[in-house]
This record gives C-alpha cells, sequence and structure tokens, in this order.
C-alpha cells in the first residue's frame, strides 16, 4: 500500500511488515515506546512487529496507520526513511531469520520482577532475571533483546541495591553500571537518565552526602527525565542535606518536593516526602513539626511494601527516641523494623536501625 499523501519524490512502503516499520521509527529517531505514542498503538504491538521482520505484515488499518505517520514526519525523515529502505532492498535481504528469543515471555517476567521487587521477593525476582540474562548473549543489532537486557540489568540493581550489596563486583553499582552502557549504546536518553540518577541513590546510600546533593540537584533540571523523576531528585537533595546535618536547608527542598507530589498526583511520594520532612525537623530539634510531618505519612501510606514500612516506622521511631516520654515506644517500634528487615533480607535497612538504636543507648 503507498503512502499516497506523501510530496514526489518521498519515500513510501508498498506493503508495510515488520522491518519498515523498524525502519520508519529508526528514521523518527524514536524508541519503541516512543514510536508506539506516535502512532498511537501499544509498545508491544511496535516490538512484535520488529521482532517478526519481514514475516510480520500489520493488519489493513494498521498499514494505514504507519502510511500517515511517514506522511506527516519531515522531510530530513523521510529522506532517512528512504535511504534505509534502499539500503535494505540493495542488500538483497532474505526474511529476517525467527527470533532467537521470546521477546513477549521475557517482558512478562520483567512485569513479574518488578511485582517481586514490591513485595521484597528477591529470590524469585533473582529467578525471574537469571532465566534471561544467563541465556542472552549481548548483541548490539537486537535492539530489542538490548533494550529487555537493560531493563534486566536495571532491575537486577535493585535487587541488589534493596538487599544493601552497594558497592563491589556484585554490587548494585556495578549492575547499574552495566545497564547504563547498554543504554548509551542504544541511545536512549531517558533510561541513562535513570540510571545516572539511581546511581547518585547509591553514592547517598554510601555516605558521600556532599557528591549526591550536588548531582541529586543538577538532575532537578535535567530534561531527560520526566517531571516525576526530576521531583524525585529534588526530594533526595533534601534527604542528603538532612542526612549532612543541614536540616533546615533540607526542608527548602523538600517542601517544594511535596507541592510538586501533589500536583503531579502521585500520592505514594507525597507520604513519603512528609516522612523525610518529619526527620529534618527532628534534626533541626522541632519534635512538634516532626510529628505532625509523620502522621501526615504514618495516616497517608501508599503502597505499604515491607521496604516502604521498614523505612516509615523506622523514622518515627528515630523521632519518638527523641524523647525522653516516648522513648521506650520507639524502641519498640525498632525491634519490630529490624525484625521484618531480618526476615526480608533488608540489610541496608537493618544497619540503619542498628545505627539509630546505639546513638540512643550512647546518650
Amino acid at each position: 500500500m503507498a503512502a499516497g499523501t506523501n510530496p514526489p519524490g518521498a519515500a513510501t512502503a508498498q506493503q508495510w511488515t515488520g522491518r519498515e516499520a523498524r525502519l520508519l521509527r529508526h528514521a523518527l529517531r524514536l524508541s519503541v515506546r516512543g514510536f508506539a505514542a506516535y502512532l498511537g498503538v501499544a509498545a508491544r504491538t511496535v516490538a512484535k512487529w520488529e521482532s517478526g521482520g519481514t514475516s510480520t505484515v500489520p493488519r489493513p488499518d494498521t498499514q494505514a496507520i504507519l502510511d500517515t505517520a511517514l506522511a506527516r514526519a519531515d522531510a530530513g525523515a523521510r529522506t532517512r526513511f528512504e535511504v534505509l529502505v534502499t539500503q535494505a532492498q540493495e542488500a538483497g535481504r532474505a526474511p529476517e531469520p525467527a527470533p532467537r528469543y521470546d521477546y513477549e515471555a521475557w517482558t512478562d517476567d520483567l512485569d513479574r520482577t518488578v511485582a517481586c521487587l514490591g513485595r521484597q521477593e528477591f529470590r524469585l525476582a533473582r529467578t525471574l532475571l537469571d532465566r534471561w540474562l544467563a541465556r542472552f548473549e549481548p548483541n548490539s543489532s537486537d535492539r530489542q533483546g538490548m533494550y529487555l537486557y537493560g531493563r534486566s540489568l536495571r532491575l537486577l540493581g535493585e535487587v541488589r541495591q534493596d538487599q544493601g550489596a552497594l558497592r563491589g563486583p556484585l554490587s548494585a553499582e556495578h549492575v547499574y553500571r552495566q545497564a547504563l552502557r547498554v543504554f548509551t549504546e542504544l541511545e536512549s536518553p531517558r533510561r541513562v537518565a535513570q540510571l545516572e540518577l539511581q546511581l547518585v541513590v547509591i553514592d547517598e546510600m554510601s555516605g558521600q552526602l556532599d557528591a549526591a546533593a550536588a548531582r541529586y540537584e543538577s538532575l532537578t533540571a535535567d530534561e531527560r527525565l520526566s517531571p516525576h523523576d526530576r521531583t524525585r531528585a529534588r526530594l533526595w537533595v533534601g534527604t542528603a542535606l538532612s542526612k549532612r546535618g543541614l536540616h533546615e536547608t533540607a526542608t527548602h527542598h523538600i517542601v517544594p518536593a511535596i507541592r510538586e507530589f501533589e500536583a503531579l498526583e502521585e500520592p505514594a511520594d507525597w507520604s513519603i516526602a512528609h516522612q523525610k520532612l518529619a526527620l529534618a525537623h527532628r534534626g533541626a530539634g522541632d519534635l512538634t513539626a516532626a510529628g505532625r510531618a509523620i502522621d501526615v505519612a504514618l495516616t497517608n501510606r501508599v503502597d505499604d511494601t515491607p521496604l516502604q514500612q521498614v523505612r516509615l516506622e523506622t523514622a518515627h521511631a528515630h523521632i519518638l527516641l527523641s524523647d525522653t516520654a516516648t522513648a521506650d515506644s520507639g524502641l519498640a517500634i525498632l525491634d519490630r523494623t529490624a525484625r521484618i528487615s531480618t526476615r526480608y533480607g533488608l540489610m541496608h535497612q537493618l544497619r540503619s536501625i542498628d545505627s539509630i538504636r546505639r546513638r540512643f543507648e550512647s546518650r
């Protein structure tokens, strides 16, 4: 089917197959997800076309959508498409072989992994990830496989981060840097920036607070990130500053982040930000304000996973321990959070709980 609305001399496709769809995406310089949004179809649909190559022929209504997409592309993109199609034809390619990997099953396993991370089911998450990481052979020409490989590495990094393995050859940092290289090669700026943000989190968790605060600050204005991620970076500037002892300065970042999360309709992060605000007020010695903020976080807790439960209740205990009248309640909460941390293998949280207890006892 020709794209009849194109101007004379523009590229056309007599019939769209998965190969031509992929070439159009490359000509438009879009990711799979971005191309899907451009067409108004699901990202999985685009991935299925591309994995099928010339053996996949979209339905007639989809052929028309691709015709329209090519017609409304700018002149540069149409020229790039024409060159890519011509090169493919001159190469005399045979139909592309069937993919070596079941990308749909891989995508499903990644969705299952995300759910496992939410429940801190680390063993099952590792099983789901390892079955693909062990069998996939990185190949720069297999863009879909490389994209899923990069996602798998990032999720493995999150597993290791939640378990407290921050640095070293088997650490979250090591795997995040592997994923960063993959998405840099794939020219996926959003994914690259997200991984840069995760690496700053590792710096903060490792105690590099000044460097982390400065890097978070730079990412608050990074257009590669979504407004949600930029707001998270703003919140984490305050977190790093509060840990550094600059509590009042920290609130100047946390309070705007709370307002932005409310505008973005992100209730989970809005609640977490109140938890961070409570700790900043506690550090500044304002236990009344700290109590108000932690009450908001406790009342509006969302996605109450074991990890978030431990973080929130540890913050609550920390505030209670600051007042001799409520110290016993704080110790009881610390005991409970320590048991949960041990049960789920949340070693970084367990170290934080032990540190709070030691500081309290040393007083």
